[in-house]
């Protein structure tokens, strides 16, 4: 039987729900929630982040650095802080980065990316990730941590690869749901897939990725996660945009597309779809016939 680890889950909200379900029946857990709900009890976070063996990051990116900063003199040097956040910060920064800057310079840092729906996960259905790790026997530690549960890891040492790869594929999955509330079709679901992919991989490979690594659980895998399902946020959001709504449209594709105009990470005009997607979350009107005007331009 697999010794025990002591996590400490920061964030209890659906992802730090689904963690706990997936970890609770072989670890010892502490759960810490800035802003407890109901008979919810939160643990102290100084006390416990003291203890840990791994501190699991359930927050949104926003948080991680003032976070990070405010445990990392309490962790224990073999402590390991581990990312689920899949957006930028207000400073254009990924978990990866935010973790780089805000740790010390011994303390191990992972992701957890992949297709993880919280309510999936809940329901005991499996769940797939990479864990990007520069050392490969942290990579064994967190298999081991998940042992016995429906979550499904591999391994990959191209952290900027898949870091960018989940975030941005929030960006692309608004567009399926555009289509999806137009009843543009299968035809176009699978012409959007193969665009939003090309476009991906060299994104990746402009921000320091690995050529392909969006071809995998980080980028495809979540990519079609979050495009086709029904309970996506950002599929939803897409069927929003689509009937020109604007209340509500918030959320972390959302904020990276400000985050990529506001800190100019990358040149949007060099991939036509990104730009359609932005220009469309900017001014929501006659999105259909946007679509129609940015096919016309790839296809002249």
């Amino acid at each position: 039987m697999t010794e025990q680890s002591r996590v400490l889950i920061l964030g209890y909200g659906e992802m730090g729900h689904a963690m706990e379900y997936l970890l609770k029946a072989h670890q010892q857990l502490d759960i810490w929630e800035k802003y407890p709900q109901g008979s919810f009890q939160s643990v102290v976070l100084e006390d416990a982040a003291s203890q840990a063996d791994i501190v699991l990051f359930c927050l949104p990116v926003n948080p991680h650095r003032e976070v990070a900063e405010q445990i990392a003199p309490l962790l224990k040097r073999s402590c390991l802080c581990l990312s689920i956040a899949k957006g930028l910060d207000e400073t254009g920064q990924t978990a990866a980065q935010i973790f780089a800057g805000a740790l010390a310079s011994h303390q191990a840092y992972a992701l957890l990316y992949g297709p993880m729906i919280s309510e999936e996960i809940r329901a005991g259905r499996s769940a797939f990730a990479q864990l990007g790790c520069d050392d490969r026997d942290l990579y064994h530690k967190i298999r081991a941590l998940y042992d016995g549960a429906p979550l499904y890891i591999e391994h990959t040492s191209d952290i900027t690869g898949i870091s960018w790869s989940v975030i941005l594929k929030n960006v692309y999955a608004l567009v399926f749901g555009m289509a999806d509330e137009l009843q543009l079709g299968d035809n176009m679901r699978g012409y959007l897939a193969v665009a939003a992919m090309l476009e991906l991989d060299r994104i990746v490979r402009e921000m320091g990725g690995l050529a392909g690594s969006p071809y995998h659980l980080a980028g495809l895998g979540d990519l079609i996660t979050t495009a086709t399902s029904e309970d996506s946020h950002h599929h939803a959001l897409g069927r929003m945009l689509a009937r020109e709504e604007l209340r509500g449209i918030e959320g972390e594709g959302i904020h990276t597309l400000e985050m990529v105009s506001q800190h100019r990470l990358f040149n949007t005009a060099d991939y036509p779809l990104f730009r359609l997607i932005q220009d469309i979350v900017r001014r929501p009107y006659e999105v259909q016939k946007s679509i129609n005007e940015y096919l016309k331009q790839v296809y002249s």
